[in-house]
Parts: C-alpha cells; structure tokens; sequence
C-alpha cells in the first residue's frame, strides 16, 4: 500500500528549512500488517532542510498506542518518544541499505517517509510491556492476585546452619 499522504513533495521548496506534521493512529499501523496496538495516537514532526545537493530529515515522535501488559494481559497506555535523523542524497538509482542515508535517482521530486515513520515507532515500543500499575501498587487485578499466591514462600537463611556436603570443600580452602 502506498501512503500517499506520507509523500513530502520537496522539488517545489525553496532551500532552507520546512516542516510537516501527521498524527498517527492504528490504522496507519494496520495498514503495514502490524497489529500489536490496541490503538495509537502518536504526533510525528518532521523538519525538512533543503540544501543544494542533499536533504535532511528530522523525525520526532511522542504520544502513546495502547498495548496489553505482559504480566497481567490488562490493556494501557504506553508512552512512546523517539527520533530519527535521515539524510537523502541523489544518485543513479534508489538504495535505503543504509539505516542514515538514503540515495534517490535523479530528477526525482518526492520522497515517502511512511516506513521511516513505521519502523521508528514500532522499535521505540519496548520489548517487554509492563502496566505502570504494577511497580507502583495501583493496579488491582486477578491476574497479579494470582501471581501473587503463586508466589514462593520467603526461605530464611541461617549462617549458623551448615551443610555438612560443603564442609570438605571449605577445609580445603583453609588449609592453604
């Protein structure tokens, strides 16, 4: 699918700098097949420096998508704030091997920045999502209550009492 509206049209532009604002929801993330979210409302700004022979694009991103805890499968919000700086060169012919640059043909009068936008949020989500509820004691749920019980009992160690197995092994280590 291609994503129109994520297409920053640069050849009419004077040199210097722009800036473009989208706000993102889930659809933009379903529409790429991903579909972790419960919901997305995400602000992207991206600043556009034109210069003679290449531009350069800064990406902001801050809002929250909405996503199940880990531990509990109970839903919240996550906060996601990331950045990402790319530059864009002209040459003979399309290359985005590199993460940083990106080279585009000549004569080219666009560029889409929509899987530059999607890969910066999705990695900006952490790996393992824990409601903030838990840490601060504030989430009350079958799920933790259950954990909870499961729990293992405290065992209390005593330094008087000696496991006879290890008593060789310490005596060799006194006897240097």
């Amino acid at each position: 699918m291609e994503h129109k509206e994520y297409n920053i049209p640069f050849s009419g532009l004077k040199q210097g700098k722009h800036q473009f604002e989208y706000q993102i929801e889930n659809t933009f993330f379903e529409s790429f097949g991903y579909e972790e979210f419960n919901a997305a409302a995400i602000s992207v700004d991206v600043g556009l420096n034109i210069a003679s022979t290449m531009l350069e694009l800064d990406f902001d991103a801050n809002g929250t998508v909405n996503v199940l805890c880990d531990v509990t499968g109970e839903p919240f919000d996550q906060p996601v704030a990331s950045n990402l700086q790319l530059v864009v060169k002209f040459g003979e012919a399309y290359n985005d091997e590199d993460d940083e640059i990106l080279i585009i043909p000549h004569g080219e009068h666009k560029i889409n920045i929509a899987q530059y936008v999607y890969e910066m949020l999705v990695l900006a989500v952490p790996q393992k999502r824990t409601h903030p509820g838990i840490a601060d004691g504030t989430l009350k749920s079958e799920a933790l209550d259950r954990l909870d019980a499961l729990r293992p009992k405290e065992i209390k160690e005593n330094k008087d009492d000696n496991d006879p197995r290890w008593d060789a092994l310490k005596k060799l280590i006194t006897d240097k």
